[in-house]
C-alpha cells in the first residue's frame, strides 16, 4: 500500500468508489466479500488448528454445563 493511501479517509474512499462505472462497483463489491469471506474462513481454520493442538497437550477439559458452572465458581 502506497504512502499515498494510508491517510485517505472512509468518505474519501466512498467518493472515489462512487466516482466508478457501475460494473466497476459491482466487482469492486463482489471482491470486497469474497475477501472478507476468506479472511473469517482462515481466522476459523485457526482457531480450529489452535483448539486441536491444545486438546493434543490435554490442555482442554471435557465435561458438562454443570461442571463448567462448578469450576468458574471455585
Amino acid at each position: 500500500m502506497s504512502t499515498k493511501l494510508k491517510n485517505i479517509t472512509f468518505n474519501d474512499a466512498l467518493e472515489i468508489v462512487e466516482s466508478l462505472p457501475d460494473d466497476q462497483r459491482e466487482s469492486l463489491v463482489k471482491i470486497v466479500k469474497r475477501r472478507l469471506i476468506e479472511k473469517r474462513r482462515n481466522r476459523l481454520a485457526q482457531s480450529i488448528k489452535e483448539a486441536k493442538e491444545e486438546y493434543a497437550r490435554g490442555e482442554i477439559k471435557k465435561g458438562t454445563v454443570d461442571d463448567l458452572i462448578r469450576e468458574i465458581s471455585k
